[in-house]
């Protein structure tokens, strides 16, 4: 059974106010034809569907004409979850009529899927909340999928039917885990999991993150769930969150993070993206192949101490979003910023890191004379932090417009 693992689409994502929708349009493009291509008979898409959980028309038009072309209309079953900036209720809403072409929603770890059949021959054969088994077309084995989405303390606590007392919540996580495995992942079918998650083999350094999926579960004072923690009857664990790719060590099959498709911050710069092919047979390791992506945008970062460099840097990468930072001995000149503005039409950020000198701000804070007026201690202020350089007119104006707020 060949089986496609995506994660993170952020469909409607904004870098700062540059829309990344038509970037989105491409790489799905290039997702569903990777799936044809390879002939994948299963498709799954670990959470973070959406970017917020109120997206665009526009971003949910693209999430189900995506899903409805993958799926080849019931031919090729695709498994999404819910993650933490998808709105549970409105991943499930199209759950009855996504049906009917083999798409699967979950929002919640306690959501269950009623059995049904398509003539296509996809079959739900067994199902309880958090597990669901399918019988895939063209394929004599069936898959077993035990599903995770995204959760706060709250859901959890209700998932695994706690009272309020304190109690570790990971660990009940993977008891629940344990029994949905012992219950139904023998041998003879393929045994896989799918979560929203922040994983980790137990006693390594935190892996990093995305600056926008800081802190996404704490259970038990706990961010991480630990690779050990997952039931050895596991083939592969398909996860969604971070947004680099990574196969993590210590559990008792592969644990891997796909990738988004496109990078989403300046945090992910320079990273490749990816897919995951993933060949399963019963009672047999699986085989990985990531496959890298070649849509969307590359996020760059670039440090300059001569605004000439940076042009010529700009001029050698222009299919691609940019932060720049220009070290500098003054602030920079709305001249300067122009120059750098019409050399690359895709800078996000200008960053001036200026020079300053080397007293410290304690004693500049000894001198601050509170009789002057408060437009004069914001240029004293200005000029302590950039090399004593008088703040412009507009900058000064803009001053005075935030402090009559």
């Amino acid at each position: 059974m060949k089986i496609l693992h995506t994660a993170d689409w952020h469909l409607g994502k904004k870098l700062e106010t540059h829309a990344r929708l038509p970037e989105q349009i491409e790489v799905l493009n290039e997702i569903c034809e990777i799936a044809d291509k390879e002939d994948i008979d299963v498709v799954i898409v670990a959470g973070d569907l959406y970017d917020t959980f109120n997206p665009t028309n526009e971003a949910i038009t693209l999430f189900y004409k995506t899903l409805k072309r993958i799926s080849r209309n019931g031919e090729r079953p695709v498994i999404a979850i819910a993650g933490n900036h998808d709105s549970p209720d409105r991943i499930e809403a199209p759950d009855p009529l996504a049906r009917e072409c083999g798409i699967i929603l979950l929002g919640y770890p306690h959501s269950m899927v009623s059995p049904f059949r398509l003539d296509t021959g996809l079959e739900v054969t067994k199902s309880e909340p958090g597990f669901l088994e399918l019988k895939v077309p063209g394929q004599d084995e069936t898959l077993r999928l035990i599903l995770t989405p995204y959760a706060n303390e709250l859901r959890l606590k209700t998932y695994l039917g706690l009272s309020d007392r304190e109690e570790n919540l990971r660990d009940l996580l993977q008891q629940k885990w344990q029994h949905l495995a012992d219950a139904h992942c023998d041998d003879k079918g393929i045994n896989m999991m799918v979560a929203h998650l922040f994983m980790m083999k137990k006693g390594e350094t935190q892996p990093l993150e995305d600056d926008s999926e800081k802190s996404i579960l704490h259970i038990g004072g706990a961010q991480a769930i630990y690779t050990e923690q997952i039931p050895k009857q596991l083939q592969y664990v398909a996860l969604g969150h971070l947004h680099r790719y990574q196969n993590l060590s210590g559990g008792p099959c592969p644990v891997v993070y796909s990738s988004s498709p496109l990078a989403y911050s300046f945090a992910e710069a320079n990273q490749s993206k990816y897919v995951v092919l993933v060949e399963a047979e019963a009672g047999k390791e699986v085989k990985l192949t990531p496959r890298e992506l070649q849509k969307g945008k590359r996020l760059l970062r670039g440090r300059f101490e001569s605004i000439d460099k940076a042009l010529d840097w700009l001029k050698e990468n222009q299919n691609a979003l940019i932060e720049i930072t220009i070290v500098t001995d003054h602030y920079l000149t709305a001249k300067e910023r122009k120059s750098l503005n019409e050399q690359h039409p895709g800078i996000i950020a200008i960053i001036p890191e200026v020079k300053t000198k080397t007293s410290s701000l304690s004693d500049k804070a000894a001198s601050i004379d509170t009789s002057k007026h408060i437009d004069d201690l914001f240029r004293d202020y200005f000029k302590s932090r950039n090399n004593e350089q008088e703040p412009n007119e507009r900058l000064m104006d803009l001053f005075r417009e935030v402090r009559s707020k």
